[in-house]
């Protein structure tokens, strides 16, 4: 596992953005896999920032991404589908029918045991990109996750809804399932890069990092994985610093 840790959330960007502009441009037709959250918002400005500059060719790029709640259509302001769209596909030459985002509304119960095949027969994901939440999970995959686990539908759990309420008018406005990459999933691609900011991560990032593999700590499946990259700020690697002698910029 390779630890990458910078000043802040831009760098954050800066670094994991280009890790995607140079894997898009080396192979023009690759499978990535994205992410939602404001955590990979300033990654996602600087892939449309790239395009705008240089002209970095997305037509021909597949994408899958990680989850969607239950409840919402395509078109609700807090949807991933829509958040998407907002924060990135709308701004590059990506073809919106290469764009996959598992489906939350009509037979979503059907859908989900498509997904994972779907994904296989486009050649697998050669990138995911992941957040991950103050108790380690990863898509939404809470605690204590099954490490064995393909797309499915998902209970979120109370402080997963409560840390996404800042999204919504009310608490009660937070959907209470998702449809959810399975952990399985997700260690099916083929790179792993993680990305995390803010002292609520701190906790999640010292698990992912140092703890013993645990369902209680879903991240900690990644180190099952061989090629995993996590990307963090000082902020959000505050106990590495304090206690494992690791300074920005170093890898591990």
């Amino acid at each position: 596992m390779k630890l990458i840790v910078v000043e802040n959330k831009n760098e954050i960007g800066k670094v994991v953005g280009k890790m995607f502009v140079n894997a898009v441009q080396a192979n023009p037709k690759i499978v990535l896999g994205f992410a939602t959250g404001s955590s990979p918002e300033t990654t996602y400005q600087y892939l449309i920032d790239d395009y705008q500059r240089n002209n970095t060719d997305w037509s021909n790029v597949v994408s899958f991404n990680l989850d969607e709640y239950i409840g919402l259509e395509p078109t609700h302001p807090q949807s991933y589908h829509y958040f998407m769209n907002d924060k990135l596909f709308n701004h590059i030459n990506i073809k919106k029918e290469n764009t996959h985002v598992p489906q939350g509304t009509g037979d979503y119960v059907v859908f989900v045991k498509q997904y994972d095949e779907m994904i296989k027969k486009a050649g697998g994901i050669d990138i995911q990109l992941l957040g991950v939440g103050t108790n380690g999970h990863v898509g939404f995959n809470e605690p204590p996750a099954d490490f064995n686990s393909l797309t499915g539908v998902v209970d979120l759990v109370e402080s997963t809804i409560k840390a996404n309420a800042r999204f919504f008018d009310s608490i009660d406005q937070v959907p209470k399932q998702a449809v959810s990459m399975g952990i399985k999933s997700i260690l099916n691609a083929k790179k792993i890069i993680l990305i995390a900011d803010g002292h609520a991560k701190t906790q999640a990032i010292k698990q992912l990092i140092e703890g013993e593999i645990s369902n209680e700590w879903p991240c900690t499946s990644l180190q099952m994985h061989n090629d995993v990259t996590v990307v963090v700020d000082k902020e959000a690697a505050a106990e590495l610093l304090r206690t494992s002698g690791i300074t920005l910029n170093e890898n591990k």
